[in-house]
């Protein structure tokens, strides 16, 4: 009831806004919170609520009406400058606990369309693309649900995302489960309409089939793009059981459909057992750059990025990360894991080392929870994502 009587006094916060958002229709705060004596019918008990509960934060109960003042909570080398953010900020876990709210992305806000936004976060939750493991179609949600521990700022890259880029959780991309084919043409559309209006997608899978139709999008706005893709497989095989879409084909279709810059492909982290005596012919074929997972072991990334970046020149790129190019110590929760495998390590610095690169899109796949209860694998997932967004163009230094 407390909850009810505050929810019905929401009109008297939107009396502060002058910018309409897709969320809840007020002016987001950004770094602050209101403290005060709340006048109130409802009990004492709700008249302790804070505003940190009435901002238009996920899953918050905004309405009470109060004589407040604002409070930096902040740290001072990142104390805000204004009261009102016009930039979509997570709200810091010193004053409202992590577990409150709606599970979205590091605790966004959610809109219902990528319109206004410099970069949207969107899931994909299908995995009947799958070979061996299902299961990543939970894979969004479980991010989300790990996402929390997330905080706003990257001090050991010295940006600072949210201050710089319109962003927000756009929820999942519709899907039909018992028609892959459907699927694509479902997650095509809804990827055209993302980008449409210059938005940045990165992308929850799902399984790797989904950068098919991804790709089919961007590549309409955009031409062909390079690709930085971490994985333990090419993904460039042809067929299995007599299909040509599942999550052993994307790049092969995307290929076939000139989707891609061959030249401007790199393959960083492959690795495992095969079918054939030489598995990597046909993307040596196309012009691509294979890395294999034997030539990272024990060595620092970051001269094989500079190399990288280089390779990528000024024309569009988009990033596609498989979970499975970790070693599965790290990341065990997916479908088909192969041993001797990158390091998390390994995988920041590559993720690092496209700052610079005209990045049009990203996505973070094959994350399947329940191989992993420690849950350290959507985790891990969550993190690399913050990090795609940290590298897009447009975030500044602190």
């Amino acid at each position: 009831m407390e909850a009810l009587c505050l929810l019905g006094r929401r009109a008297q916060f939107r009396m502060l806004s002058h910018k309409k958002s897709a969320f809840l229709g007020t002016r987001r705060l950004s770094g602050t919170f209101l403290s005060g004596r709340l006048e109130s019918p409802c009990s004492q008990t709700s008249q302790q609520v804070r505003a940190a509960a009435g901002s238009a934060w996920p899953g918050s109960l905004p309405g009470a009406r109060s004589r407040f003042r604002w409070k930096s909570v902040s740290p001072e080398r990142f104390a805000p400058q204004r009261c009102f953010s016009d930039f979509n900020v997570p709200p810091c876990a010193e004053f409202v606990a992590r577990p409150v709210g709606i599970c979205s992305l590091f605790k966004l806000p959610i809109w219902t369309s990528a319109e206004g936004l410099d970069a949207a976060f969107v899931g994909v939750p299908l995995d009947t693309g799958t070979s061996n493991r299902p299961g990543a179609r939970f894979g969004p949600r479980h991010i989300r649900a790990e996402s929390t521990m997330m905080r706003r700022f990257n001090p050991s890259t010295g940006v600072d995302p949210y201050h710089s880029l319109m962003v927000a959780d756009i929820g999942d991309v519709n899907v039909n489960l018992y028609d892959l084919k459907d699927s694509c043409r479902q997650i095509r559309e809804a990827f055209q309409t993302i980008v449409a209006g210059g938005c940045i997608p990165l992308t929850m899978g799902g399984d790797h089939t989904i950068t098919y139709p991804i790709l089919q999008a961007i590549a309409e706005k955009h031409g062909p793009v390079g690709l930085v893709h971490v994985d333990a497989h090419t993904d460039t095989g042809d067929q299995a059981l007599g299909e040509k879409i599942y999550h052993g084909t994307p790049f092969r279709r995307c290929v076939d459909e000139g989707l891609l810059d061959c030249k401007r492909v790199a393959q960083i982290g492959i690795r495992g057992s095969s079918y054939t005596r030489d598995p990597y012919k046909y993307c040596w074929d196309q012009g691509f750059r294979v890395v294999l997972a034997e030539d990272c072991w024990t060595k620092s990334l970051v001269p094989l990025m500079a190399e990288v970046r280089k390779q990528m020149g000024v024309g569009p790129v988009y990033i596609s990360f498989d979970i499975d190019g970790i070693d599965p110590a790290y990341a065990p929760g997916t479908g088909t894991p192969e041993i001797a495998g990158l390091t998390p390590a390994q995988a920041l610095e590559i993720i690092r080392g496209c700052q610079g690169l005209n990045i049009v899109g990203c996505d973070l796949v094959e994350v399947a929870p329940m191989y992993d209860l420690s849950g350290n694998t959507a985790l891990l997932g969550a993190n690399l994502l913050f990090e795609m967004l940290c590298v897009l163009p447009g975030v500044k230094m602190t």
